[in-house]
C-alpha cells in the first residue's frame, strides 16, 4: 500500500540525478519541478497539480531524476513503490489516461524545444570548432591537452579537411611534450590559421619567446579521465562499439572529471546507435540535450537523433531534423552539413520513388 507523506516547506523530494524506484501524488500543497530549459539552457519551474503524479518515468524506467522536486508550502504526498503504482494504476484506467496525458504534453514540450534549436543558425562547425581548439591549446603551450584535441581530431575526422595540418600540429605537439612540459619552453612561432578554423596571430618581436637554452622537463601526462577517455575512443574508432559503450559507461558512472564525463555521455550515444540500438539512441540523445544545451557536439547528437528516427521508418521526423540541421551550420563543407543534405536528399528521392 502506499504511504501518505507530509513534507514541510522548502524540503526536497528528490534531486535531478537520484536514482529511486519512488513514484509521488501530489495530495494538498505546492511542489515545484525544476530542470533545465533545453532551448536556452535557463531553469524552470514547473508546479504540480494537485491529482497529478510525479517521478514516474524515471522511476518506471530506472533512470536518474531529470529534475528536482522541492517542495514550496506544505504538501500531502502519496508515495508509491514501482509494484506499487502498477498495481494501483491497473485498477484505476483514469490515472493510466491522465499518466498518457502528461508525458504527452512533456514529449511535446521536449520536441518543440529540440525544433527550435534545430532553427538556429549559429552553430559552428564541429570539424573546425576541433582543430582550433587544438591550436589554441598548442599556441598556449599546453603540449599534452594539445596532443589529446588533434589526435581526437584525427580520429573523428581522418579525411578531413585539416587532416594535414593536425598531423603535423601533433608532432609539434609530442614534441613540445617531451623536451618542455605544459606551460614551458618556447609555443611554436608559426601556427597556421586555415579555411574552417581562426587564424593563429603571429607573436610580436615583443612577444617572441627568447633563444635560452633550457633543461629537459619530463612532459606531464594527461589526466586518468583523459586517458580513459581516449582509450574508449580507440575502441570505437577499431568498431568495438560493445566494449567502447563499456568504457564510455564506467568514465560517466566514475564522474571523475566533469568534462571527459560529458564528452563520455555524446560518445555513449554514439556507441548505441552503432549497436544499432535505435529507441535507446533517441532517449539518450534527447536527454543528453536536455542536460548539456550548449555541448560542442549538440549539431551531431541532433544528426544521430534524425538518423535514429530514420532507422525506425520514421521518415518525415528525420527530415525534419536534416533540413533543420542545414540551418544551423554556415560552412558548406562542414562535415555534418554535407551529412544532412545526403541524407535528406535520398529520403526526398526514396519518397518520390
Amino acid at each position: 500500500m502506499p504511504k501518505a507523506g507530509l513534507y514541510r516547506a522548502n524540503s526536497v523530494l528528490y534531486f535531478q540525478g537520484d536514482l529511486s524506484d519512488k513514484i509521488f501524488i501530489l495530495q494538498s500543497g505546492t511542489v515545484s519541478l525544476k530542470y533545465t530549459d533545453i532551448e536556452n539552457g535557463k531553469e524552470v519551474h514547473e508546479n504540480i497539480e494537485k491529482g497529478e503524479f510525479f517521478g514516474v518515468k524515471s522511476a518506471l524506467g530506472k533512470y536518474p531524476r531529470e529534475e528536482t522536486a522541492q517542495v514550496l508550502t506544505e504538501a500531502q504526498v502519496l508515495v508509491f513503490t514501482v509494484p506499487e503504482f502498477e498495481v494501483f494504476a491497473q485498477a484505476n484506467t483514469r490515472i493510466i489516461m491522465k499518466m498518457l496525458k502528461v508525458f504527452s504534453n512533456q514529449l511535446r514540450r521536449v520536441h518543440k524545444q529540440v525544433e527550435t534549436l534545430l532553427e538556429k543558425s549559429e552553430a559552428a562547425s564541429p570539424e573546425a570548432g576541433l582543430f582550433a581548439a587544438g591550436v589554441y591549446y598548442l599556441k598556449n603551450k599546453q603540449y599534452s591537452q594539445a596532443k589529446y584535441i588533434f589526435g581526437r581530431y584525427l580520429t573523428y575526422y581522418p579525411g578531413g579537411n585539416l587532416a594535414e595540418q593536425a598531423n603535423r600540429y601533433l608532432e609539434m605537439a609530442e614534441s613540445g611534450n617531451a623536451k618542455y612540459g605544459d606551460g614551458k619552453g618556447p609555443a611554436p612561432l608559426v601556427v597556421e590559421g586555415a579555411r574552417n578554423a581562426p587564424a593563429a596571430r603571429k607573436p610580436s618581436a615583443a612577444e617572441a619567446p627568447k633563444e635560452e637554452a633550457e633543461e629537459s622537463v619530463p612532459g606531464e601526462e594527461l589526466s586518468s579521465s583523459a586517458k580513459a577517455y581516449y582509450d574508449a575512443v580507440s575502441l570505437f574508432s577499431q568498431e568495438k562499439y560493445k566494449d567502447a559503450l563499456l568504457a564510455f559507461k564506467k568514465i560517466v558512472e566514475a564522474n571523475d572529471d566533469e568534462e571527459y564525463s560529458a564528452k563520455s555521455l555524446y560518445d555513449l550515444g554514439r556507441c548505441l546507435f552503432m549497436l544499432g540500438q535505435f529507441d535507446a539512441t533517441i532517449k539518450h540523445y534527447t536527454q543528453f540535450i536536455q542536460a548539456y544545451p550548449k555541448h560542442p557536439d549538440l549539431v551531431d547528437s541532433l544528426f544521430f537523433l534524425g538518423q535514429a528516427y530514420e532507422k525506425k521508418g520514421d521518415a518525415e521526423r528525420a527530415k525534419g531534423f536534416y533540413k533543420k540541421i542545414i540551418t544551423m551550420e554556415t560552412d558548406e563543407d562542414a562535415s555534418v552539413r554535407l551529412k544532412a543534405k545526403k541524407s535528406l536528399r535520398l529520403l526526398e528521392e526514396g519518397s518520390r520513388g
